[in-house]
């Protein structure tokens, strides 16, 4: 399977510098399809982006996709603030990053709404990227895989062959924007944990199954991450921020 690069900016990057830094980061990525590369932008700039996006694909040089942070499981409806599936569909986003701490520790997100995320994306054609983790005190407590098993029963609940089209990201908390990164050994430790519970839960497509690593990715640190046997790609917080680092870590992933 090819690897999965993705930038999540967070609330970072108005439209204009989203535009700026396609325009700086696109030509680097030409001809290069080894890899998959994803970008998800503010929702206030994905509209800019998908029109980038579309006219460079045209081109047929390009492999690279669009993607959402975040979307609600209804096509529409009374719900003031929330981005639809169907409103993803018309901006030709390609991925959509569901469940990520952030979510679930600020705006208090349960596994049972991220499940229900989960389905509506396949359902509409969009890929989601599944993100799990724990927090300092849960590894402290020595129950860093009961949580993850947890989290991924609950989020991937009733997809059964459907999880072919799910990535995962194994975050951990403790390691998401304060330098910290987990050693190359524990986070192959929890992927390949990942990779049997989801042979468990839907036979084979456990090797149909992108399991990315993110938590203070950088260029630093990248190449021995992805040396990892069941480490198929990063999602990439603010490190991606930069168009040259975030490229130095796809050189550093194309290296290995």
């Amino acid at each position: 399977m090819k690897y999965l690069i993705a930038a999540n900016w967070k609330m970072h990057k108005t439209t204009a510098e989203t535009l700026e830094y396609l325009d700086m980061f696109l030509p680097s990525v030409k001809d290069l399809f080894i890899v998959d590369i994803m970008i998800a932008p503010p929702f206030t700039a994905l509209a800019s982006a998908s029109i980038k996006f579309d006219t460079v694909k045209k081109e047929g040089k390009y492999n690279v996709y669009l993607g959402a942070q975040n979307m609600f499981y209804a096509e529409k409806g009374a719900y003031t603030g929330e981005i639809s599936p169907l409103m993803l569909n018309e901006l030709n986003v390609d991925y959509v990053i569901i469940g990520h701490s952030e979510r679930r520790q600020i705006f208090g997100e349960s596994d049972n709404l991220i499940n229900n995320k989960v389905f509506s994306a396949i359902e509409h054609g969009i890929r989601p990227i599944l993100c799990v983790g724990e927090t300092l005190e849960e590894r402290e407590q020595g129950i860093t895989l009961k949580v993850i098993e947890n989290q991924i029963r609950k989020g991937l609940a009733g997809l059964n062959a459907d999880i072919q089209f799910v990535d995962i990201a194994y975050e951990p908390v403790w390691a998401i924007g304060t330098g910290k990164t987990a050693t190359p050994q524990q986070a192959e430790e929890v992927h390949k944990f990942i990779r049997s519970l989801i042979n468990e839960l839907s036979k084979g497509n456990d090797e149909k199954t992108r399991i990315l690593y993110g938590g203070s990715v950088k260029p630093e640190n990248a190449k021995d991450l992805i040396k990892q046997p069941n480490i198929n790609g990063f999602l990439v917080g603010s490190a991606s921020l930069d168009p040259k680092k975030f490229y130095q870590i796809i050189t550093k992933v194309l290296e290995v």
